[in-house]
């Protein structure tokens, strides 16, 4: 057994073997004289109402304050990005929409605009398919950030905001579950479109919830705006500037309660945002009040996006019309909602020999993607999701890679926590509304 700078390591027949343990909490206490210094260590989480998942936080406190605070990330690692090796390129959005499992319609609209910019069909998505998913986006941000007041509340005291919030979330994974089938990690956005188009029906229910979110919003902000405690818990805390925000890179609506009004969707627009009329919601505090502040205004933006989009929802394909890349797309669902009808699949095997060849190959292998490599960027609920997606030519992606928000933002709670209060670093953390789904991708 030998010791390297890294863990603790040993020969096996196998190779070599290294034993990673939580030695950086013995390193942390061991440091410390008791004796001497009245500095103690707190081990807030991973398995802590208040850390938005399996976060560790390792606090060294002074009294109240903490003077040194270490995040521990890793405890939902799900290796979803290898797993993407093993798939062809349209199972690969079945997988990277259960890494924020708050946002996962980002996820795969990322992942999607990445795979159709190695093809160089991003021109050739249809205006359809590319209205429904930012309808989609829209509708899953306000759904996120409805998470985010509801547990920001609870954390902060305002319980009955826990209960409004996911009230209204579920409104919303309504629609999603009438249209995609699914409430949560849908595979509804795919390679050169979507899976199926929006019913008449979901399109009624969005209309009805465009009318009824915003007497909602003027109750949350009743219930907390002009609130004493909730002005004491979040004015003046977890401060960080643009200068801090930019060192660290974060983005997202942590970047615009600073002052700067970066948003992906206006510098560097994708699927029509550009045809859009709304505003970046900004503010000048860079604290956890300006935090709230810009989210609840962006939810408003969304809702009118989601009205416009609405507008141009025009009649058309959802999918784009190369045959050897549009799969799977103009499905007729069967009787019970699932799987295939008896007609389409009668329609597929009864063309042509050759046809069924082709949709047999296309299921089994998947579509071969030229070799190159890419990034793209889109405007995630919580800053800058980024994919970088490479092909050898394959039918599998040689790597893909996602600069998830959570992970950059996460940085940012030392430069917060430390010389401020221990329940400061709850409404601090909370304040940058991580995902660990996303984080440990």
């Amino acid at each position: 057994m030998t010791q390297s700078g890294y863990a603790t390591e040993r020969e096996t027949t196998e190779g070599r073997v290294f034993t990673v343990t939580g030695g950086d909490w013995n390193t942390v206490t061991d440091s410390i004289d008791p004796l001497s210094n009245e500095k103690i260590v707190v081990n807030m989480g991973p398995q802590h109402p208040s850390t938005h998942g399996v976060l560790r936080l390792v606090l060294e406190l002074e009294g109240e304050t903490v003077t040194e605070a270490r995040p521990v990330i890793g405890y939902l690692h799900t290796g979803i990005e290898k797993n993407l090796e093993y798939r062809n390129w349209t199972q690969g959005t079945t997988f990277v929409t259960r890494a924020d499992y708050l946002a996962p319609l980002f996820n795969e609209a990322g992942y999607c605009l990445a795979v159709e910019k190695l093809l160089g069909i991003e021109d050739q998505i249809t205006e359809r398919a590319n209205t429904i998913r930012v309808l989609f986006m829209e509708l899953n941000r306000i759904s996120s950030h409805l998470v985010w007041i509801a547990t920001t509340g609870m954390e902060l005291g305002a319980i009955s905001m826990m209960l409004y919030g996911f009230r209204e979330r579920e409104y919303i994974l309504d629609i999603f579950e009438e249209t995609s089938g699914l409430r949560m990690n849908h595979a509804y956005f795919r390679p050169g479109g979507v899976a199926q188009d929006i019913p008449e029906s979901a399109v009624k229910k969005i209309r009805d919830f465009l009318t009824y979110l915003p007497k909602k919003l003027k109750e949350y902000e009743a219930l907390l705006s002009g609130q004493v405690i909730w002005h004491e818990r979040t004015q003046g805390v977890a401060v960080l500037d643009v200068t801090g925000c930019l060192s660290l890179g974060v983005t997202g609506p942590v970047l615009r309660s600073a002052g700067l009004a970066w948003d992906l969707r206006k510098t560097m627009p994708y699927c029509g945002y550009e045809n859009y009329e709304f505003d970046v919601p900004t503010a000048q505090t860079g604290d956890v009040w300006g935090r709230y502040l810009v989210r609840m205004a962006e939810i408003r933006e969304s809702l009118k996006i989601v009205e416009q989009a609405l507008d141009r929802l025009k009649p058309g394909p959802i999918m784009v019309a190369d045959k050897k890349i549009a799969w799977p797309a103009q499905l007729a669902i069967g009787v019970d909602g699932m799987g295939n009808s008896l007609e389409h699949v009668a329609k597929i095997m009864g063309q042509s020999m050759e046809s069924l060849i082709h949709h047999f190959k296309l299921v089994t292998e998947g579509f071969r993607v030229p070799p190159g490599q890419v990034y793209v960027g889109i405007e995630h609920p919580r800053g800058e999701l980024g994919v970088h997606a490479v092909s050898d030519g394959g039918t599998h992606p040689y790597r893909v890679h996602m600069r998830d928000p959570s992970f950059v933002n996460l940085q940012a709670i030392p430069a917060m926590a430390e010389g401020a209060l221990l329940a400061d670093v709850i409404a601090g953390g909370a304040s940058l509304d991580p995902v660990m789904g996303g984080c440990d991708r």
